[in-house]
């Protein structure tokens, strides 16, 4: 944690906030939240139409209630969905302003398979219950409640505060391309659909991870074609023999091991609640990321790989079209996990490469997602983010993390915006049902989490350098803008 505490800045100038009380806001998360679940965001499909854009107007709503001018607020509807996009004028124009991002859509719920309706927000024991109550509506109301509170206190920011709220992340991203090039002048982007806390099975925090960065999901096929022949005269270009073996090279390589500021500060401090063996290896390979016996020892352990290389395996196969008959064709399916700052391309060619057999044609599918690279790990980021999660638990490690799935960060990341995952919202791992059954949120995440988004608001320029944060008070104040 050195790391991160030494990036805390100079104290700040703290502004006292109106008559909001925190207990009103926490109330009103809950009301937005439980009003989100019953809008079937889906991609339209036999369950009914897309609700999407119903949604955006509804949060148009309530920021139009809460004295934002509609002119501020934009929704552009994209096929059956829509992106919204909501502005706070900044009261400097010599400052950047800052985005923050999240997705109104959710993953398709089939009713029949649910205990609860998904679309029918249900609160029992200390949960509220429905699909995107965590993935990503919890995410969206909280800000949105801080948002308006924060209007209605009075607070006036000097950094213009922008709320892109994508319609088809679970999907195609059609809506995040868009909003990204919307708002490509931004500063940096925080996004409430990525990082967030771990809680053990005791609900005591373990962890908070600051996302900084994401794997890329590619798809590619290896295929290998033939003349083939009747079974009874078998040839040496039998093309699954052929593929077999390429693929037994896949199997066999290891791709090289990579470090970068988000893997070295992530290693750095998983370190210091590590097993001892483990710990000693993290701290040999931030030390030289070529360490042979530090990379064997994480890789033994089995959950650091795909921390520390880029993974490709095979998920797929098929091949061959009679039983009597040698085959004319085979392919498989590989998948990979790709670290930032590697292209698509590249991994193509390497593929090509490790298989070692020109006759397999290895092609990239249409499916996966963009390359994009880390970002830095901003000192004003790091203190603002250290500050908001130790409004909550004092001491827990925060720790950078990448994540090996897919959010809408990257395709801002791709146009060279820093975006990072700020997420709120504390976990035990049995309490996570996102994109599975019965999705539920606990209801203790959202008072904190409104003590939470007050502190990203407090990114500033200085006279020494290009950024600075001051950290609010422990008891949730504003940090001004000077």
């Amino acid at each position: 944690m050195s790391f991160l505490k030494s990036t805390a800045a100079a104290a700040a100038i703290l502004m006292a906030l109106p008559a909001v009380s925190h207990a009103q806001s926490a109330d009103a998360a809950l009301e937005l939240l439980s009003r989100a679940i019953t809008y079937r965001t889906v991609k339209t499909g036999e369950f009914g139409p897309n609700q999407t854009p119903q949604y955006a107007n509804f949060l148009k709503d309530q920021l139009v209630a809460a004295g934002f001018p509609a002119s501020a607020i934009q929704i552009d509807p994209i096929g059956d969905t829509a992106a919204f996009t909501a502005t706070w004028q900044g009261s400097d124009p010599s400052l950047k302003p800052i985005a923050i991002i999240g997705h109104m859509d959710v993953v398709e719920a089939d009713p029949a398979d649910w205990e609860r309706d998904p679309f029918t927000p249900i609160i029992e024991n200390g949960y509220i219950f429905g699909r995107g109550s965590v993935d990503n509506k919890a995410g969206l109301s909280i800000v949105m409640a801080t948002i308006i509170k924060l209007k209605q206190a009075g607070w006036q920011p000097k950094r213009t505060i922008i709320l892109a709220f994508s319609g088809d992340e679970e999907t195609g991203m059609v809506t995040t391309r868009h909003l990204a090039q919307k708002h490509k002048n931004v500063e940096l982007v925080l996004n409430a659909d990525g990082g967030g806390g771990s809680l053990d099975t005791q609900h005591n925090p373990t962890v908070y991870s600051l996302q900084g960065s994401e794997k890329t999901y590619a798809d590619y096929t290896l295929t290998v074609t033939d003349a083939g022949g009747h079974s009874s005269r078998p040839t040496a270009g039998n093309p699954i023999y052929r593929l077999t073996a390429g693929l037994q090279r896949l199997n066999d390589y290891a791709f090289p091991v990579s470090l970068d500021e988000i893997t070295r500060g992530y290693f750095t401090a998983a370190a210091e609640r590590a097993q001892p063996e483990i710990a000693a290896a993290m701290r040999a390979l931030v030390a030289n990321d070529q360490d042979q016996a530090a990379i064997a020892t994480l890789v033994a352990n089995g959950n650091y790989t795909g921390t520390i290389r880029t993974t490709c395996t095979t998920t797929m196969i098929k091949g061959g079209h009679a039983a009597n008959a040698l085959p004319q064709q085979a392919q498989a399916t590989v998948n990979c996990r790709i670290l930032p700052g590697v292209s698509t391309a590249a991994i193509r060619d390497q593929l090509q490469e490790i298989v070692a057999d020109p006759t397999i044609k290895v092609e990239r599918l249409e499916t996966g997602t963009i390359a994009a690279p880390s970002s830095p790990l901003r000192a004003d980021v790091v203190a603002a983010v250290t500050a908001a999660v130790h409004s909550r638990y004092p001491d827990i490690a925060i720790v950078p993390s990448m994540s090996a799935g897919a959010t809408d960060s990257m395709h801002f990341r791709a146009l060279g915006i820093p975006a990072y995952g700020v997420g709120s919202v504390f976990m035990r791992s049995e309490d996570s049902f996102s994109h599975g059954l019965n999705e539920r949120l606990p209801l203790d995440n959202l008072a904190p989490g409104i003590t939470h988004w007050e502190n990203p608001f407090q990114v500033k320029r200085s006279s020494t350098g290009p950024h600075t944060s001051s950290p609010p008070s422990r008891g949730g104040g504003v940090a001004t803008t000077p």
